[in-house]
């Protein structure tokens, strides 16, 4: 058989695939991308709004309904807590103080503040006080040894974008949406990520994700300096307080220590005066003292042997 021949021959099988059937299947692929109107704007706007609500922002004072969960894959299960009333104290530039109540009898269940560097916890319950730097890495077996007031800060109030120190670049990109009946559906988003230089040089920050339906901060994920998501905030209910936005539910997912906050307001005032002396935690008398900073370093979970 001639080269030609073998050509045309190998041409006809082809063209005859098609018509065969046997080789391939094709099958629909259902489309689940959200169809709600969406909104526009720009890298700048998106910086300039991120700006704009952290330096309107100087003082929060909030009462709120606690809840907390405990638990992933790491512990093999989750471990949902009763809801508790508690309050939030927060002053610019990194002041916050954190009182949760027991339920029912409404005794402190724990009272933790910081000033950015160091923090104290009372826990009564356990007749235990807790001091030490916002950054030691020490987990605890037990939920309350491991909040940071620095953690909750960091998801209360956006910071501004540090011209200095942080670079913000803006990208397009898709979130996972439930249409209230039971699906889920892709929609466009828009990220903006601020990579900050920190002691060893360039890193990730945190993202700060607009909804593209009306252009608000719904989630900021904050991650260390090796490049572990260490905080993932999600923002419910943004309503307008005398020119700022600010959510009314904020649920705070901690992945490496497993837990997870969610905060409701009750009652909120935004931009009051707060005193020094509001940001004060004395020791209790005969309270066990656990200074974290005195102690040797443990590795995070999971690592090491």
């Amino acid at each position: 058989m001639s080269r030609l021949s073998r050509f045309r021959l190998v041409i006809l099988l082809v063209a005859a695939l098609p018509l065969s059937g046997c080789l391939f299947r094709s099958h629909k692929v259902e489309r689940r991308v959200s169809t709600a109107p969406l909104k526009t704007t720009t890298p700048q706007e998106l910086f300039d709004y991120i700006n704009s609500q952290a330096s309107k922002t100087k003082t929060m004072q909030a009462t709120v309904d606690i809840d907390t969960s405990v638990g992933g894959e790491k512990k093999g299960k989750v471990v949902d807590y009763q809801e508790i009333r508690g309050y939030v104290l927060a002053r610019k530039p990194a002041m916050l103080r954190m009182i949760g109540l027991m339920p029912i009898v409404r005794n402190r269940a724990f009272d933790m503040v910081s000033d950015g560097q160091q923090f104290k916890l009372w826990i009564p319950p356990k007749n235990k006080f807790v001091v030490g730097r916002n950054d030691t890495v020490r987990p605890s077996g037990n939920t309350l040894e491991n909040l940071r007031p620095q953690h909750i800060y960091d998801a209360l109030l956006l910071r501004e974008i540090d011209p200095e120190n942080e670079i913000a670049v803006a990208e397009n990109d898709f979130e996972t949406v439930n249409d209230g009946k039971g699906h889920t559906l892709k929609q466009p988003d828009y990220e903006v990520e601020v990579i900050h230089k920190g002691r060893q040089g360039w890193y990730l920050s945190r993202k700060v994700i607009f909804s593209r339906t009306d252009l608000m901060p719904h989630r900021q994920l904050v991650y260390d300096e090796n490049g572990n998501l260490a905080t993932d905030a999600r923002y419910e209910d943004i309503r307008d307080h005398n020119g700022v936005n600010f959510p009314n539910q904020i649920d705070i997912w901690r992945p490496q220590e497993e837990y997870s906050i969610t905060m409701k307001m009750v009652k909120l005032q935004l931009n009051e005066p707060l005193t020094d002396e509001q940001f004060v935690l004395q020791q209790p008398p005969g309270a066990e003292v656990v200074n974290l900073s005195q102690q040797p370093a443990t590795m995070p979970p999971g690592q090491g042997k």
